[in-house]
C-alpha cells in the first residue's frame, strides 16, 4: 500500500506541471510527423542506376540482320551492357577500366556468314579476371545459338532451292532460340520459414519506423519529467525522512519506479492511438503484441530513470544524464534508422542495445507482419534490462541510504 502511495504522490506532482506534460507528449508527435516525412522522401525510389558491366562492341555494320540479331540479344542482358564505339576509343576504354571488354565484329560479317564461311568475332578482355571469363561464356553462348540459326536458315535454302527463303528462315530460327534463351527454366519459390520481402522496407508507411522509433526515445526522455522528483526529494531532505519511516528502500524505489512506469505506459498509449488512427500505423493489428512491447518498454525505460534518478544530484545533471541516455540508446538501437543498414560493428553493437530489442519487437509487428510470439524474445530481453537497471538503482540507493 505504502508502494501506491508513493506513486501516486509522484504522478499528482508530474500532473502540476502541464508545460512537461504537453512536452511529454507534443514533441514527440511532431518529431514523429518530422522522421516520417524524411523516411518517405528517402524511400521514394528514383530511377535505378545502370549497374550492368559495360562491354564495348566494334561493328563496322550496325544495320545488318545479324548485327541487329546480335545487338538485340546483347541488349537483353541483366549483367552486361553493349556500348557500341570505334576501335581505337574502345581500346582507350578497356585500358582506362571503363569497359571490362571489347567484341570487335569483322567487316562482312552477315554477309560471310550468309554464304556458308566461318567469321570469326574478337573478344578483347583480361583472360584472367573473372569478368573476362563471364564475358566469354556469355558471347560465346549468344554467338553459338545465332550462327545455329544461320545454319539452320543455309539448309532451309539449300533444301527448298529458294534464296529468297533465307531471311524468313533465320528470322524464324533466331526467334525460337531468342524465347528459349529468355525463358526462366528455373522456378525461384519462397522458402516456407522465410517472411516475403517487402517492396518498401518501411512495410509501405513510412511511419512504420518513425513512430516507434520515436516513441522509444522519448520515453526515455520523458523521464526528466519523473526522476525529477527523486532529485527535488534529495534537495529537499524528503527522501531522508522517507529512509527512516517504515518503508524498506526496496518500496521507496518500487514506488518511485511505478510513478515512472505509469507516465511512460501513459505516454507510450497515447503515441500508439496517434499512430493508429492519424499515421495508419496499425498497432492494433497485433493488440496483445503491441500491449506487451509497451508495458515492456515502459519497464526498461522507468527503471533507466530511476537508476539516473538516484545517481543525478541536481537538474542540471539530471537532464544531461537523460540526453546521454537518449542519443546514446536511440543512435545505437536502431530508432533513426534500421541497423540493417549499417552492418559491420556498429550493427553488432546496436542489437545489443535495449531500445533496439524495443524496435526489433515493434517492428516485428508493423513492418514484417509477425505475430505476438515474434515480440516474446524481445520482451524477455527488455524485462532482463529493467531487472539489472533496477538492481543498480538499489544498490546506489542503499549507498545513500548507508
Amino acid at each position: 500500500m505504502e508502494i501506491l502511495d508513493l506513486a501516486l504522490k509522484d504522478l499528482s506532482q508530474m500532473f502540476r506541471d502541464r508545460r512537461s506534460l504537453l512536452f511529454v507528449v507534443a514533441m514527440p508527435i511532431i518529431f514523429t510527423l518530422f522522421m516520417g516525412l524524411a523516411y518517405k522522401g528517402s524511400s521514394t525510389s528514383a530511377p535505378a542506376a545502370d549497374n550492368r558491366t559495360s562491354l564495348a562492341v566494334v561493328n563496322p555494320q550496325p544495320d545488318t540482320q545479324l548485327s541487329q540479331a546480335l545487338s538485340a540479344h546483347l541488349g537483353s542482358s541483366d549483367q552486361f551492357k553493349q556500348q557500341p564505339m570505334a576501335e581505337t576509343d574502345a581500346m582507350a576504354a578497356l585500358n582506362k577500366g571503363e569497359v571490362a571488354g571489347v567484341l570487335i565484329i569483322p567487316d562482312g560479317f552477315n554477309d560471310q556468314a550468309a554464304n556458308g564461311k566461318n567469321p570469326q568475332l574478337r573478344l578483347i578482355a583480361p583472360a584472367a579476371s573473372a569478368k573476362g571469363q563471364a564475358l566469354y561464356q556469355w558471347l560465346r553462348g549468344a554467338v553459338s545459338q545465332l550462327m545455329s540459326a544461320v545454319e539452320i536458315a543455309t539448309i532451309s535454302v539449300r533444301i527448298q532451292a529458294n534464296p529468297a527463303e533465307y531471311t524468313p528462315a533465320f528470322a524464324n530460327a533466331w526467334s525460337k532460340w531468342d524465347s528459349a534463351s529468355s525463358q526462366n527454366m528455373v522456378q525461384i519459390e519462397q522458402a516456407t520459414n522465410q517472411t516475403p520481402a517487402a517492396s518498401d522496407w518501411t512495410g509501405g508507411n513510412p511511419y512504420n519506423q518513425s513512430s516507434p522509433g520515436i516513441l522509444v526515445m522519448f520515453g526515455i526522455f520523458g523521464l526528466v519529467t519523473s526522476a525529477q522528483i527523486l532529485v527535488q526529494e534529495r534537495k529537499t531532505r524528503t527522501l531522508q525522512r522517507l529512509i527512516t519511516t517504515a518503508m524498506r528502500p526496496w518500496q521507496i524505489i518500487a514506488g518511485h519506479m511505478l510513478a515512472m512506469f505509469s507516465l511512460t505506459f501513459l505516454q507510450t498509449t497515447l503515441l500508439m492511438i496517434f499512430g493508429q488512427f492519424v499515421l495508419n500505423v496499425d498497432y492494433l493489428r497485433e493488440p496483445l503484441g503491441s500491449l506487451l512491447m509497451a508495458v515492456t518498454l515502459g519497464l526498461w525505460v522507468s527503471a533507466v530513470g530511476l537508476l539516473i534518478g538516484v545517481v543525478a544530484k541536481n537538474e542540471q545533471q539530471l537532464t544531461l544524464y537523460s540526453l546521454i541516455a537518449m542519443f546514446l540508446f536511440s543512435a545505437l538501437g536502431g530508432t533513426w534508422f534500421p541497423l540493417e543498414t549499417a552492418g559491420g560493428a556498429f550493427a553488432a553493437i546496436g542489437h545489443l542495445m535495449p531500445s533496439a530489442w524495443a524496435m526489433n519487437g515493434l517492428q516485428n509487428l508493423l513492418i514484417r507482419g509477425q505475430g505476438l510470439e515474434s515480440t516474446l524474445l524481445p520482451a524477455l530481453a527488455l524485462i532482463g534490462y529493467a531487472l539489472l537497471f533496477f538492481g543498480l538503482a538499489l544498490w546506489r540507493f542503499r549507498k545513500i541510504e548507508m
